[in-house]
């Protein structure tokens, strides 16, 4: 019976010692993975919330989120997850705050209230992230462009866009690959970083 408190103990220090590293397991990770997105993050909060002023709080929301999820694993990738939180956290802040921002407001569909459409926050995210489609697409190559747009937007096959541009199916896989991951980056990132490829 002497023996069960000191066992008791081990317990706890060799837990307490795995939880140390684990811990440090994570900050090593979130330094590497996620510190380096700050800037982009910055860029998107400023860009997505009406009150300055919040940008700092809810980044470090963020942070405390991505931070709690790496406890039970490393999300991968990294990229699509931390600006996934932050832009859950902005609706929630915006559901919070009830602030329908003035560009809501200038459509009267969007300020009214209907019982199946999507919130005003949501259409004002959605406008504003049509926008930038819009303005990526503009900012790509010509054939790259109408590649993305016979696929995306149109539904043509590879083989059908192949057909209709006079290039082969490997040429259109790359336009489409190009265009798809310019667009990314505009979602993403400063539109004036947008690689225009091709």
């Amino acid at each position: 019976m002497s023996d069960t408190p000191d066992i008791g103990r081990e317990d706890a220090i060799l837990r307490l010692q795995s939880a140390a590293m684990n811990a440090s397991k994570v900050r090593a990770w979130f330094a590497r993975e996620v510190l380096p997105l700050e800037a982009a993050l910055m860029q998107f909060l400023r860009r997505s919330l009406s009150n300055r002023s919040d940008v700092e709080d809810v980044r470090q929301d963020v942070y405390v989120r991505i931070f709690e999820a790496t406890r039970r694993e490393f999300p991968v990738p990294v990229r699509p997850f931390v600006f996934a939180v932050a832009r859950n956290l902005v609706i929630d802040r915006m559901r919070k705050e009830s602030i329908i921002p003035i560009e809501a407001v200038a459509d009267i569909e969007i300020a009214g209230v209907a019982g199946n459409e999507p919130a005003p926050d949501r259409n004002v995210i959605a406008r504003e992230e049509l926008t930038r489609l819009q303005r990526g697409l503009e900012l790509l190559s010509p054939r790259i462009r109408e590649a993305v747009t016979l696929r995306k937007i149109e539904g043509l096959s590879r083989q059908e866009i192949a057909q209709r541009m006079g290039i082969s199916e490997h040429t259109v896989d790359r336009h489409l690959t190009d265009g798809m991951c310019a667009l990314a980056d505009l979602m993403f990132s400063d539109p004036s970083e947008l690689r225009s490829k091709g």
